[in-house]
């Protein structure tokens, strides 16, 4: 149906029966329906039709589907295909709209309200706004809350400004003609409104206006006139609640600067204390989101005002405690995470000498939050002390209650450095002793009585494990043999006491008589078949072997024993951990011992890995080989000896042996990429790690990174090769001329090799080749400019990178635009080098960039603003700017002439000849007079445009049109 209406207009039964169509048609003709939507809402009939629907259309579907379009052609298109002399009359047309519709649907209503704000934005000869429409809507009720919408909605949207077509100057000054010229009005209406019956004074419409208008006026005189009882007031009604929660919470956070507010707050402070009894209230009613709200008052009050809680902690506490019983009363652990920023920033001051003595008198208060969090870091409790699925199998309210403990244990961790990590450990070391006296007599192999109240406890020792000093000998002395002793059998509690030992390894390296029992602790729990115990150990040894590795040395070799004992057992993460414990524990032995040390553990790597790969038949075998090659990396990045540049590195002697077993298995699976990935990971990883000692392997591994590339078309290789470019570059010590020259001539050859497959296949098929060959540029041209700016490599490599800005990707097109920019500077006087040393080389530099510029800098201008206009990723508009900015620096003048052609190739229609000419004689006009200052000017219109017309216009269906980026040929 869509596709013939398209031909037959866009008529008010054709749209509407697009709209049915989009209900309930089979996908083609949804997805026709859709199309014909998109140009109905982007079509000069849409005004009339929209018009037409609202007027007679008896759906709320079809009316809010009408209200929608009418606002987006207002935001987008009102200047553009309505004349100015009809402009009051779609005014008028709104307003009678909206008297219609003054009792609902409500969704119609708001987007009307919405519709009416944006026109009153963009009428600057509009001057009596709010006369206008309090005049139009009436006095009678059923208008009230179409008035109470467009109040509420009219300062949003001129915050949002920046969606309508208007100079930073019309703006602003609409916005103070709007908002600030009409505050006092407002605030006159809304108190009368709020006294003319008690339903409007709880009416939660009246608290969003309120909330909307704080921006504009001054606290000051809502918290002085009615309108604050009014709030006060409408905490106490179901109704309006949430409205007035918030609406008060705002009205607290614009007092958030004390010293300019303090008469307001202490006119504040006593109107919510007075709410201090709903805390009981609606906990005993186990009303969840009221709660909430409460709280959140309290804890917007609490943020706004702490710095006066510590200069005033007498008189400011009852305000604290308020927050305190927030907390204890939460059953539902729903509302509690409203109040940790307050705890947090209470303590950034408490902590300071300046509060010493507000320290001394809050100390109860965080000593009380201390047992508050313990209670509220238990698990649910069970009648079966073996039950561990305490929330019926819900993953994901289990994920949430997890992540929720994490911030309990930052609160934890605030409370700690205002009490002190003595006073804090203590209370945990009480919890524990209570569980102890309490239940561990109970508890045996099979069963451990309420091991909720132990984990807790555990859990927060775990949280606090960074703030405590390793020379801590008072209460982690008592509480570390306990630990040993947790039973084995409970996973919750064997979870949290690995994790525990874990956390404290810097610790234990300083009081070793405590290593091995908590080490021996953590390897029996390999035996286990849990999962999570599992990669908890495994996490746990890593942080042993890093923090104890120097404990650890002398059993290096029984360590070897286990490790290869128990590692395939464990998942790859896993194995990860373990290797990366050992490896560190290997890296701080004797030099001479090093070699022997890895072959005794890296063979029996090796040997599994030439096992795998005889067996690696599937895809999932293949990724098994794959993962397994991650191992050896972990040797490769954490074993690095130390050894005089004119020896042979006994590290790099292992390698040589190993670097012909992945050379084979990259050859016998160069066509699956995960492998070749990992493999050049690796490789990158020896360069990166051994740095010149590698140059032994240099020439094998330049050889097979290019014949890599070369049969695979993999940006891996050209990922593995710039850390040889960087670490092998012209200012490197220990480097010699031949070297860099076949460094440079390898680079050429992978650029000649992307080139040539740049030409020949489509950017859109080449978008991770295309990223990792401009990452690969960027170290070019940072550590080789003088080789690589008079190349002949240097145009084509430029032609290249905008071809590749057409993509739809982000991380290609970041790359060339980061490649670009960087080129930039080397037009100017601060190139983006590793050496700023240029002397006369520089000027000859500056004139190959600026040839180049003139030459390809129109291609490079038009392709940008097409991306930013349409093409770019989001998070590339940026760089895209930053590349329009560095032309402006460097070619003025060509630049501007180069955009304004550009925009005068955008498709007929989207935009107006005095759309185009108004901006470039904005642009035009900051260029005068040479002050460079005004280029970020000419920036941020430049953005604004773009972004102006993205939202105005959806990329052409049928290409880009003359915007189409130019296909990239290479003859090299």
């Amino acid at each position: 149906m869509a596709s013939n209406s398209a031909v037959d207009g866009f008529t008010t039964p054709n749209v509407l029966q697009a709209m049915l169509t989009m209900r309930s048609g089979d996908s083609g003709s949804k997805k026709a329906a859709m199309d014909y939507l998109q140009k109905f809402q982007k079509s000069n009939e849409a005004w009339t039709t929209t018009i037409s629907i609202l007027q007679g259309s008896p759906e709320a579907e079809a009316q809010l589907f009408a209200a929608t379009t009418l606002k987006g052609k207002i935001t987008y298109d009102l200047a553009t295909q309505i004349p100015e002399s009809e402009h009051a009359a779609l005014r008028n047309q709104i307003l009678v709209l909206l008297k219609k519709f003054a009792s609902g649907p409500k969704p119609v209503r708001v987007q009307l309200c919405v519709c009416l704000a944006i026109l009153a934005i963009q009428l600057q000869s509009w001057k009596d706004v709010l006369q206008t429409v309090v005049s139009a809507l009436g006095d009678d009720v059923s208008s009230h809350a179409c008035i109470l919408d467009f109040l509420r909605v009219l300062p949003e949207e001129v915050t949002e400004g920046r969606k309508i077509t208007l100079s930073e100057e019309e703006l602003i000054q609409r916005t103070s003609e709007l908002l600030a010229d009409n505050a006092n009005e407002v605030v006159a209406l809304l108190i009368n409104y709020a006294q003319s019956s008690p339903a409007a004074a709880t009416n939660p419409q009246l608290f969003e206006c309120i909330t909307s208008w704080l921006r504009e006026v001054p606290v000051n005189v809502v918290v002085n006139s009615p309108l604050l009882n009014a709030v006060i007031n409408g905490l106490s009604d179901d109704r309006s609640l949430q409205a007035a929660a918030e609406c008060l919470g705002i009205i607290c956070r614009e007092t958030r600067d004390v010293d300019d507010n303090l008469e307001t707050i202490q006119a504040l402070l006593p109107k919510v204390l007075q709410l201090r009894p709903r805390i009981q209230a609606l906990a005993d009613e186990e009303d969840i989101e009221g709660f909430k709200a409460i709280t959140r008052v309290f804890a917007d009050a609490g943020d706004s005002w702490v710095l006066l809680c510590a200069r005033e902690p007498q008189h400011f506490r009852p305000l604290v405690d308020a927050l305190l019983e927030c907390c204890a009363r939460d059953k539902e652990r729903d509302a509690i995470h409203y109040t940790f920023n307050f705890w947090y920033e209470l303590k950034q001051y408490l902590t300071l000498d300046h509060y010493i003595a507000a320290r001394v008198q809050l100390l109860d208060v965080y000593s009380k939050l201390v047992d508050i969090l313990l209670k509220q870091l238990e698990y649910p409790e069970s009648d079966d002390p073996n039950e561990f699925d305490l929330f019926d199998g819900d993953r994901e309210q289990e994920e949430k209650f997890r992540e929720f403990r994490h911030h309990m244990g930052d609160t934890m961790k605030d409370a700690c450095q205002v009490m002190g990590t003595t006073e804090c450990l203590t209370k945990v070391h009480e919890a524990i002793k209570i569980w102890r006296e309490k239940f561990g007599g109970q508890a045996t192999e099979s069963a451990v009585p309420h091991w909720q109240s132990l984990e807790a406890p555990l859990f927060a020792l775990r949280a606090l494990g960074r703030l405590v000093d390793k020379e801590e000998n008072i209460v982690l002395p008592e509480i570390m043999p306990l630990l040993v002793q947790i039973p084995i059998n409970n996973e919750k509690l064997r979870f949290a006491a690995i994790m525990v030992f874990g956390r404290y390894t810097e610790w234990t390296s300083a009081h070793p008589d405590y290593l091995q029992p908590q080490l021996s602790y953590v390897l029996a729990s390999f035996q286990t078949s849990s999962q999570e115990i599992l990669r908890a150990a495994a996490q746990s040894f890593k942080y042993f072997c890093v923090d104890c590795k120097h404990l650890l040395g002398p059993q290096a070799i029984e360590l070897q024993a286990f490790y290869n004992s128990i590692l395939d057992t464990l998942s790859d993460h896993s194995k990860e951990d373990l290797t990366e414990g050992v490896a560190t524990v290997i890296s701080v032995q004797k030099t001479e011992d090093i070699y022997s040390l890895l072959k005794l553990y890296c063979d029996p790597l090796v040997q599994r890995l030439m096992t795998k790969a005889n067996n690696a038949t599937d895809d999932t075998s293949k990724l098994e080989l794959a993962d397994h090659i991650n191992l050896l990396t972990q040797y490769v990045q954490n074993v690095v000896p130390y050894w005089p540049s004119n020896s042979d590195n006994p590290a790099v002697r292992y390698w040589q042996e190993v670097f012909p077993i992945l050379a084979t298995i990259l050859d016998n699976f160069i066509d699956f990429v995960p492998i070749c990935e990992r493999i050049c990971r690796c490789w990158r990883f020896m360069v990166i790690s051994y740095r010149t000692a590698i140059t032994p392997l240099l020439g094998p591994l330049a050889n097979k990174l290019a014949e890599g590339f070369a049969k695979s078309k993999q940006g891996c290789f050209l990922w593995a090769s710039s850390a040889i470019l960087r670490e092998f570059s012209e200012d490197r010590e220990h480097v010699e001329d031949g070297i860099v020259d076949s460094i440079y001539g390898f680079f050429e050859a992978q650029a000649t090799n992307v080139l040539r497959m740049m030409s020949d296949i489509a950017p859109i098929d080449l978008p991770d080749v295309i990223e990792d060959f401009y990452r690969l540029l960027i170290d070019a041209l940072l550590y080789y400019p003088q080789r690589l700016i008079p190349s002949a490599l240097f145009t084509p490599i430029f032609q290249a990178a905008i071809s590749a800005l057409s993509l739809e990707k982000q991380e290609p097109v970041s790359a060339a635009l980061h490649y670009i920019r960087d080129l930039l500077t080397y037009g100017g006087d601060n190139p983006a080098s590793s050496s700023q040393q240029f002397g006369a080389v520089g000027v000859q530099l500056r004139e190959h960039v600026r040839q180049l510029l003139l030459s390809q800098g129109e291609a490079l201008i038009k392709q940008t603003l097409a991306g930013m206009m349409i093409t770019f990723p989001r998070d590339c508009f940026s760089d895209g700017s930053g590349v329009l900015l560095g032309m402006f620096e460097l070619l003025p003048a060509e630049t501007s002439t180069w955009v304004d052609r550009t925009i005068r190739m955008l498709p007929a229609g989207t935009i107006t000849d005095a759309e185009a000419n108004k901006l470039m004689a904005k642009i035009n006009e900051k260029l005068q007079g040479g002050d460079r200052s005004n280029l970020r000017h000419v920036r941020t219109l430049l953005q604004d445009f773009t972004n102006t017309y993205r939202r105005r216009y959806i990329a052409p269906r049928d290409g880009l049109g003359m915007l189409t980026a130019a296909r990239f040929h290479f003859e090299g």
